[in-house]
């Protein structure tokens, strides 16, 4: 392993996935690994991080997301200090406007330039990908939406999940719920459906469930019964889409020869066992 690969790995070992499956850094844990002794220092670096990420359009609170913590300082004693939860593109704005006498600002430069490239292009290309690529693709984004569905429906008071995601489903498959569905498919029980859909359906699925959150979120709707409604409508609009479009109905599509799970299984029983050999 090269020195340069080996040195790129303290920026991957302070990486943090939070509860929606999102990656990020702790403006303290990379203040560290730049080389930067005082926090005073490091937050000017942030502030003009900040102003170079208005210039280019984009919008602040989406990269950089201000935490209070509690920290102890000793003798049973606590004080509270700021730090950041930062994302690739923030981290990438601060090493731009970091001291380049520091060894690691260049490093970090370079890091994440290559890591953002790398998001860009697999954003850029999806239409070059296989299927199986794109099932992949497109299974990741519905978990990750279905995470901030559930955290927006729990706000609104939705406590039975499975009838909430049933209304969806219902709008979205004429009638059909989870288990209907899972039968139709001829899956295992307890099987995850989502995982047994090819792209076209899974992004069907992506765009009910993220439609879905933003009508709950936007318009305040309350209570769950309101929740179950709203999500049996955006099922529904999103089926009359697709038929305007010429598409086929969700039911209609053909269900993949394997779950996305048991690929995933067979890789790395083939991995553990070219180990062995």
């Amino acid at each position: 392993m090269s020195k340069i690969i080996l040195k790129n790995s303290i920026f991957e070992d302070i990486k943090h996935i939070d509860e929606e499956e999102l990656e990020y850094w702790s403006a303290r844990e990379l203040q560290k690994v730049l080389g930067y002794k005082e926090w005073r220092k490091f937050n000017n670096i942030i502030g003009k991080a900040k102003t170079s990420c208005i210039k280019s359009g984009d919008n602040v609170l989406n990269h950089f997301v201000q935490l209070d913590k509690m920290v102890n300082i000793g003798s049973m004693t606590k004080r509270k200090i700021i730090d950041y939860k930062l994302s690739r593109y923030a981290c990438y704005l601060i090493a731009q406007n970091g001291d380049s006498h520091l060894e690691n600002i260049a490093l970090a430069q370079t890091y994440f330039a290559i890591q953002a490239r790398k998001q860009e292009l697999l954003e850029t290309n999806i239409d070059e990908l296989t299927e199986l690529e794109r099932r992949k693709y497109q299974r990741d984004l519905t978990k990750k939406a279905n995470l901030l569905l559930n955290k927006t429906a729990s706000k609104s008071g939705v406590k039975n999940f499975d009838k909430f995601h049933n209304a969806g489903y219902k709008g979205l498959y004429n009638g059909e719920t989870a288990n209907d569905i899972a039968k139709r498919k001829n899956l295992r029980y307890r099987e995850d459906i989502l995982d047994n859909m090819g792209s076209v359906e899974l992004a069907a699925n992506l765009f009910r469930i993220t439609q879905a959150e933003s009508k709950i979120k936007n318009e305040n709707i309350m209570g769950e019964n309101n929740c179950n409604v709203a999500h049996n409508q955006i099922g529904k609009i999103v089926r009359k889409a697709i038929k305007e479009a010429g598409g086929l109905m969700p039911e209609n599509l053909p269900t993949p020869n394997k779950s996305l799970k048991e690929l995933k299984t067979n890789r790395e029983t083939c991995k553990k066992m070219s180990q062995m050999l």
